[in-house]
């Protein structure tokens, strides 16, 4: 245990050791014309200090000691260190005007202890720090096409400007926007950094850049997004938003550790986006006639499969559109919550707290007329939510299968009693999304060969006759320059459908054992199309392509 004389003489070489630095601190200012600081002398503003999250801080050496309205007072020890030059830009975008003030590392030490006071991540993962809607706006209407957004980009990174990174997110997410992208993807190649967004469901390369820019972008989206901009091995999920005209678009952040860095997808939540009435959503008028009245029924189950992507949550939160009304309770349970329903109870699972077992059984404590399941998964929740539906309550799901019929096994195999899935389920449909067709950027073709016979052949199994169109051999063709995708060919999506509704025929091979053939089989003199049938009418009625057909549903074999 050290004496009184030695830890007095600690303490004086402490001291002496902080003068020196203090001192040191003082030399330099001279050196960079900066004003000395020390910031263990004064007051620290929290408020100031929330401005640049720890992580941040920390990386550049710097802290937000003060402020008054739009003008910063900064400390830094190393006034060249890039990342400072980074946060003065990022800040600057943001409307304020940085000043640099030299101050040692005790001072930082000091200054960041006022981080515990600050909660920046709560308010960040909140979506509290939004990109400048007035901005997006003007991007926007400068950018109806994805060549223009092309040019938009090179402009600002050719000036060689990097404190223009604000600038740059924003005009990547602008035109993401404006060009209805439903997801932006960063990714670092070996030699270059790809930029990306998804368009009616396919990837469609935008821009390229240099890693310096990647390097920018990158710190600025984790600043946005409420994540540590230091973790660069790990998974990180976080969010931000924007408001635009008086909606509020909420952006949700993925970044994944790759060969060549991070990967970054931005997936856009636009409220907007979302097809407004059942009509719209491309259904056959056969099969759209039977929804309008499974779905007005007071109880049962109606099921929703397809893979992720194909339109599942979209179809049902049109459902819940028309059928809320005043008189009647709707609650959904959703992983998460993407889209906002006027009315209608939103919860978002919780995986740790409000599991959709958990939740569905709080849920059926609330009184509701109908219950929204965002997916069926496992057993437990299969059983509670067919309990629902035998006692009362209409609920709405989705399930992972390949088709309508095959949900009936599905839910078989995790070990739902086959009478009582007869019983609870009123109907079971399945869906893709097509890209529709621009005509103007395709050419007539006649079908031939082996598409031809593909043709006749799915035409041919249709049961309702009444439904084949009058031309059975012309179909739109993109017309794609050799080395371009065939992005301008196409705008928007539709989607293509089946179903199965449970009458006495289907009923009877449920509960009998039947397997999915047995239940298509049944179902066939309901007179509904099946996806294959659909999207072959759709491609001869001139909604799509039978390119697109063979994209989305495969079997189409080019002859």
């Amino acid at each position: 245990m050290p004496t009184f004389d030695e830890a007095k003489q600690t303490k004086k070489l402490e001291t002496l050791r902080n003068r020196e630095e203090e001192e040191l601190a003082k030399l330099l200012s001279e050196k960079y014309g900066l004003q000395y600081v020390d910031l263990t002398q004064i007051g620290v503003s929290s408020d100031a200090l929330r401005l640049v999250p720890e992580e941040r801080a920390k990386e550049g050496k710097l802290a937000v000691f003060a402020s008054v309205g739009q003008k910063l007072s900064v400390g830094v020890q190393t006034p060249n260190n890039s990342t400072v030059a980074e946060v003065v830009g990022e800040l600057k975008q943001r409307g304020y005007e940085p000043k640099l003030f030299m101050c040692s590392s005790i001072s930082l030490a000091h200054a960041w202890k006022y981080y515990s006071e600050v909660n920046f991540a709560t308010e960040t993962k909140a979506g509290m720090i939004d990109i400048s809607s007035e901005a997006i706006a003007h991007l926007m209407e400068a950018m109806a096409t994805l060549e223009d957004a092309r040019q938009e980009l090179a402009g600002l990174v050719e000036s060689g400007q990097l404190t223009l990174t604000s600038r740059i997110l924003e005009t990547i997410v602008a035109g993401g926007l404006a060009l209805k992208a439903s997801d932006i993807h960063i990714e670092p190649d070996e030699h270059e950094i790809n930029l990306r967004y998804r368009l009616d469901g396919v990837l469609t390369l935008a821009f390229t850049f240099d890693e310096k820019v990647y390097r920018l972008l990158n710190s600025r989206i984790k600043l946005l997004s409420g994540l540590k901009i230091n973790i660069k091995n790990a998974p990180q999920d976080g969010r931000f938003s924007v408001n635009l005209n008086e909606r509020a678009i909420e952006i949700r952040t993925s970044i994944l550790p790759g060969n060549y860095g991070e990967s970054i997808v931005l997936r856009l939540l636009d409220p907007t986006s979302i097809a407004g009435e059942l009509e719209e959503l491309g259904m056959p008028q056969n099969m759209l006639e039977m929804m309008r009245v499974e779905i007005a029924k007071p109880n049962g189950m109606i099921l929703n499969t397809g893979p992720t992507g194909s339109g599942k949550t979209t179809t049902l939160y049109a459902f819940l559109r028309r059928i809320h009304t005043p008189g009647i309770k709707i609650i959904t349970i959703e992983d998460p919550v993407e889209y906002h329903l006027h009315g209608v109870v939103q919860t978002q699972v919780d995986h740790e707290h409000y599991t959709f077992a958990g939740g569905l059984r709080s849920v059926l404590r609330q009184d509701p007329d109908v219950i929204m399941l965002g997916e069926i998964r496992d057993h437990e929740v299969a059983s509670t939510a067919m309990h629902a539906a035998l006692t009362g309550h209409l609920v709405l799901s989705t399930l992972h299968t390949n088709n309508a019929a095959g949900a009936f096994p599905r839910l078989a195999d995790i070990g739902i009693d086959r009478s009582i899935l007869a019983s609870s389920v009123n109907l079971a449909m399945a869906q893709r999304l097509v890209r529709q067709v621009v005509p103007e950027q395709c050419e007539r073709v006649t079908l031939t060969g082996k598409r031809k016979a593909f043709v006749d052949e799915v035409l041919a199994g249709i049961y309702d006759q009444s439904l084949i169109p009058e031309n059975r051999t012309e179909v739109w063709s993109p017309v794609v320059p050799e080395g371009e995708q065939d992005t301008k060919c196409y705008k928007g999506r539709i989607g293509v459908y089946e179903a199965v509704q449970v009458d006495e025929a289907v009923e009877e091979v449920i509960k009998g054992g039947g397997g999915t053939h047995d239940i298509i089989t049944a179902a066939k003199p309901q007179g509904l199309l099946s996806m294959q049938e659909d999207a072959v009418v759709k491609a001869l009625t001139g909604v799509t392509t039978m390119e697109e057909v063979e994209r989305v549903l495969g079997s189409v074999v080019e002859g």
